[in-house]
């Protein structure tokens, strides 16, 4: 069955990835995003029917991100050679004399540019549809332990060119800022019951009404985080992860983690120190969220500390 890029019919839209393509006016076809979308899919669905149901049912984790992170690998390899071809188009922009020679020149950098920035975007999108199809079969969440999600392209010509290097670096800003709304979440490793799922999700749910364009700012410790990491991607919030580096800070790791989280001057911080389902297994608050609550209300940081839902009376 083939994949390449069908004609369109004349009144049919554009979409955005058939809009970067066809703006390559390379005369060999292109895959759709549909048909993309549907390879990541079904490498995925694969896997999870391979998987899932045998002896290797516990390791599907493993599985599943040594795919997933393979491909993540192969987007950020096209973005550093994104990045090559933008300094070398951004050189070329400089030294510009406006001789017919310089003009094909810099058209062919333009040219490479664009076209590794197709490839990246076409990789992405197998790549996200992968990693839905394992947030479906499994619940769990994918991101990368390295870099971020994030997509580019670049224009034409002379003029083109400077607006190509100012356009893409400033949808990679775009890309990294979390935005004015950031809220903070940390909960013991423990809360993880029915109880402490719904009250996590009502406080989210509530930080989403209260702030809409809000990103949700983690650890992405097991636990209670892991299930606002769900949230995050089932209600397409964007995801900020202030991962804890042992290898350099040890036993202070969560803690430095913590400054991580504040630094990003968030708007509130959600906090759940103790399972709500079993405090009988959970009964110290757990050291780091108590320390982020500590460090919020000395800052004067709205802080929600949640709790078990008062009994009917």
């Amino acid at each position: 069955m083939s994949h390449v890029r069908p004609l369109l019919a004349p009144s049919e839209p554009l979409d955005a990835f058939d809009a970067l393509t066809s703006a390559l006016e390379d005369p060999r076809p292109h895959p759709t995003e549909a048909a993309l979308r549907q390879l990541g899919a079904s490498v995925m669905t694969e896997l999870l029917d391979l998987v899932l149901g045998t002896a290797l049912e516990d390791h599907v984790g493993p599985f599943a991100e040594s795919l997933l992170g393979g491909v993540h690998g192969g987007v950020q390899r096209l973005e550093r050679a994104g990045d090559r071809a933008r300094d070398d188009l951004a050189r070329a922009v400089r030294d510009f004399d406006g001789s017919e020679v310089a003009d094909v020149d810099l058209q062919a950098l333009r040219q490479t540019l664009d076209a590794t920035a197709v490839a990246q975007r076409a990789l992405e999108h197998i790549r996200d549809a992968a990693a839905e199809a394992y947030a479906v079969a499994t619940g769990e969440a994918w991101t990368p332990w390295r870099g971020g999600l994030r997509a580019t392209s670049a224009t034409a010509a002379v003029i083109d060119g400077r607006a190509a290097l100012q356009a893409r670096q400033d949808r990679r800003q775009a890309a990294n800022d979390p935005g004015a709304a950031v809220v903070v979440f940390r909960a013991s490793p423990r809360a993880e019951g029915p109880q402490d799922a719904s009250r996590i999700f009502d406080a989210l749910n509530w930080a989403k009404a209260t702030w809409p364009d809000m990103s949700l700012a983690i650890t992405g410790a097991p636990g209670g985080e892991r299930l606002a990491q769900r949230w995050a991607a089932q209600k397409q919030v964007r995801l900020v992860l202030a991962r804890p580096d042992f290898a350099r800070d040890g036993r202070a790791a969560p803690f430095r983690a913590n400054d991580l989280l504040m630094a990003l001057q968030p708007v509130c911080v959600l906090a759940l120190s103790c399972s709500l389902d079993r405090p009988d297994l959970d009964p110290k608050p757990f050291g780091p969220v108590l320390n982020l609550i500590d460090q919020a209300q000395r800052a004067g940081v709205r802080c929600v500390r949640l709790r078990a839902k008062a009994a009917p009376a």
